[in-house]
């Protein structure tokens, strides 16, 4: 298999936790640009970090969506999310692309995030929404669907760190410190890596 070849349906119609550690390795394409995903966290409705814990609203409506398809919205009024909704259609399940390193269309990546390099491109879920020049038009995004935003077989890793999730300061303890964060060891292409084991 190709490290080209899309993800269908099925590799996201599983539960949560193994998407998000099984999408660690895993390419993100969009136009020219292509991330290899190195950091992701997990959500579902049963729990107080997933924007699902009080029912749906009209803001993460695509969290309830078929699996795989995109749930985008939009942080502190600047910064695009991009999340993968996993598990069955009807149950509100996703995992946030926290982090990436880019594979393909560097110069584009750079110029999207104002000139920088290295790590701090892509060490963030903003920085990787912008990196893949995503905005609220992608919410409901088909990722399985030839062309747009698609989710590539890439080169999985056999091995993950993990560790907490980051800024939900406001879920319950038990929730807040889960370790359903998923990184790629040996790369420094990871957000907060001191919480990771």
């Amino acid at each position: 298999m190709s490290p080209t070849d899309p993800l269908g349906v099925e590799f996201f119609a599983r539960d949560v936790q193994i998407v998000a550690r099984d999408l660690v390795g895993r390419w993100l394409r969009h136009g020219e640009v292509v991330l290899r995903i190195t950091e992701t966290e997990a959500y579902h409705q049963d729990e107080t970090g997933c924007h699902a814990w009080k029912g749906r609203t009209a803001r993460n409506a695509s969290l309830f969506g078929p699996p795989g398809t995109a749930y985008v919205y939009l942080c502190y009024g600047i910064h695009h999310m991009l999340n993968l909704v996993c598990d069955r259609e009807g149950y509100a399940a996703a995992a946030l692309i926290r982090a990436a390193e880019p594979v393909s269309g560097l110069d584009v990546v750079r110029a999207r995030r104002g000139g920088r390099d290295g790590p701090v491109l892509l060490t963030g879920p903003g920085k990787v929404g912008q990196a893949l020049g995503l905005d609220l038009g992608f919410d409901g995004h088909p990722l399985c669907a030839p062309g747009g935003l698609e989710v590539l077989t890439g080169a999985p890793v056999g091995e993950v760190r993990v560790g907490p999730r980051v800024g939900i300061d406001y879920a319950r303890p038990e929730h807040r410190d889960a370790p359903w964060r998923y990184a790629a060891p040996g790369t420094r292409w990871v957000s907060h890596p001191k919480t990771l084991r």
